[in-house]
């Protein structure tokens, strides 16, 4: 992330809720974040696959509580709790960029708090939970330019100090874990392979129609957990550079970071 001018959008995939309570390479990494990037956001945007309706919605809330939206994991999982302050004045600011850009209806929720694929990373990379947060949700009926075209709309935000910040998963098959794997599988290192080459290489006119990518419904069977990387890269600018930051193949599937460096800023980590 550049220490001046605009700031870089991610796209992080979060893994499992218990990530928070192991020992693992994808923890170390969400906890060495801020060695990394070492200036501190304004506020963060999270566009997490957890929130998914019918219509782009944010969350106007003064502090957020703790969402734990998953279920039959160990007790001591539902006792974390990570309550940072949210972002009403910015959040209404997205809301008024979005119906700018054309997104007629947009949602206020006054009630939602944080769910796992934000809470998750976040309590890792900014533990003392003092910096302000929201969400904005995903609509996984609409297509991959609708979420394009809402990172665009969000694009001035980067100038602002927030970062925009967006979780998923690179491949993201529940029913295909197998805790025995040594190794990614085929189709899954396919898919990420691909994913690598389109961001990496501005093939955006391609990640539009990821759909067609190999094994594109085995990877994704359900597009919640790819369509936020669409967002961060609308929010960065056709002509921003990607970085993969973090690659793991863990039970057969990919657990993919990149970061979305703004047009003119060297790709340089602080």
């Amino acid at each position: 992330m550049a220490e001046t001018g605009a700031l870089s959008t991610f796209y992080v995939s979060h893994g499992s809720p218990m990530m928070p309570l192991q020992d693992i390479p994808i923890t170390a990494f969400f906890q060495n974040w801020t060695k990394r990037y070492p200036t501190r956001p304004k506020a963060i945007l999270a566009i997490s696959a957890h929130w998914d309706t019918r219509e782009p919605a944010v969350n106007v809330v003064s502090k957020n509580d703790t969402i734990h939206d998953f279920y039959n994991f160990p007790p001591e999982l539902y006792k974390l709790q990570y309550t940072p302050p949210g972002a009403p004045d910015i959040a209404r600011r997205v809301k008024s960029l979005l119906q700018d850009a054309g997104f007629k209806t947009v949602i206020e929720d006054t009630k939602r708090g944080l769910d796992h694929g934000t809470w998750t990373p976040l309590m890792l990379m900014y533990p003392k939970a003092d910096i302000p947060v929201f969400q904005l949700s995903i609509q996984s009926d609409k297509d991959a330019k609708h979420h394009f075209l809402m990172g665009r709309a969000l694009a001035p935000l980067k100038d602002e100090g927030v970062m925009i910040f967006a979780s998923g998963t690179s491949v993201h098959n529940l029913r295909e874990m197998d805790f025995s794997a040594t190794k990614p599988t085929t189709w899954a290192k396919a898919f990420d392979g691909w994913l690598d080459d389109v961001l990496l290489n501005k093939k955006h006119s391609e990640i539009l129609k990821w759909e067609d990518a190999p094994y594109a419904r085995k990877a994704h069977p359900h597009p919640d957990h790819f369509l936020p990387v669409l967002v961060a890269l609308g929010a960065a600018g056709e002509q921003c550079k990607a970085e993969k930051i973090y690659e793991e193949f863990a039970y057969g599937l990919a657990l993919s970071c990149f970061e979305f460096h703004p047009p003119d800023n060297s790709v340089a980590a602080s």
